[in-house]
């Protein structure tokens, strides 16, 4: 359910956007020769930055001349009155940069949110540039040494860009339990378990036909045991993933993986072994033997006899 103020948000999005459409009026800026030669001695990409700010300041400006009217001209019907100005923040390249935002105020007093400005304070591109700047690498202690293009940015703190990306991964995470699985084709269904906090996280893999391999579905549970993974078969079953259709399941030694496997894609579904976990639970190998990487089933010494009908 959303809350009162997101939806005043989106109320004041949809009035600018009615706004523009209705007459598409033009903004126009003007900027001083001598400053842009300033910026462009510290490169195209400071002369962008700067310019945008400015041009973000116009346009709220605009709006607020909408909404209000002309300075210092008398309105017997007017509903709205300026306000000053406070401090505000905009997103921009995954970073805060303050600017100044105009206030307006209904004549009963009500605050009259623009919507120019909310749209440029939304937090998603933030939460999805420390998402992705993350996820290759980078991390948070760094982060602002690394990304910040504003000598004013702030919001860069170990702390916030922490909090960005796990709200991030929360609707990462969200979007991919959420996934309809109709049209995966899938050659091999891996399914496995890892410790993680005292928990196993149960984890399906589909492999497709091109080799490309998918998460399909995570469940947690205090063991591997046969309702944890039965919990998740059925998840995958309810969002469109046929277990009829022919495939090869790859499996530890658990009892609770084959038998749930076994009711789902039935008796004569193929289950192959994972050659990694008997390697490590088969005592006649000597230790730290690994698993050749491109063992075949065919080949003398290989691990290929674990397979189960």
């Amino acid at each position: 359910m959303k809350k009162p103020y997101q939806i005043e948000s989106q109320r004041a999005v949809k009035r600018l956007e009615e706004m523009a459409a209705d007459g598409n009026p033009a903004v126009q800026m003007v900027l001083p020769l001598a400053e842009m030669v300033g910026w462009l001695r510290q490169g195209v990409g400071a002369l962008i930055r700067q310019a945008g700010l400015q041009l973000m300041e116009l346009l709220m400006e605009e709006e607020v001349r909408e909404l209000v009217g002309e300075r210092s001209r008398q309105q017997p019907d007017r509903t709205t009155n300026r306000w000053g100005k406070e401090r505000g923040y905009c997103v921009v390249m995954g970073q805060k940069v303050p600017v100044e935002r105009p206030r307006v105020r209904t004549t009963d007093d009500r605050e009259v949110r623009l919507g120019s400005y909310e749209m440029f304070h939304r937090g998603e591109p933030l939460t999805e540039t420390v998402w992705e700047k993350l996820m290759l690498g980078l991390s948070t202690r760094k982060y602002g040494q690394a990304v910040r293009e504003f000598s004013e940015a702030y919001g860069l703190e170990k702390s916030a860009i922490s909090e960005h990306f796990i709200e991030a991964s929360r609707v990462k995470l969200q979007e991919m339990m959420e996934r309809r699985l109709d049209k995966l084709k899938l050659c091999a269904l891996l399914i496995d378990a890892t410790p993680f906090a005292g928990q196993q996280m149960v984890v399906a893999l589909g492999i497709s036909q091109d080799g490309r391999k998918t998460i399909l579905g995570i469940r947690q549970g205090a063991t591997e045991n046969a309702t944890v993974v039965g919990e998740l078969l059925g998840d995958l079953v309810r969002r469109g993933l046929d277990f009829s259709e022919p495939r090869l399941y790859v499996l530890d030694g658990g009892k609770a993986l084959h038998a749930t496997v076994k009711k789902y894609a039935g008796e004569s579904a193929p289950i192959q072994r994972c050659q990694v976990h008997i390697a490590d639970r088969d005592p006649r190998l000597p230790e730290g033997w690994k698993v050749p990487s491109r063992a075949s089933p065919c080949e003398p010494g290989s691990l290929g006899s674990g397979m189960a009908g």
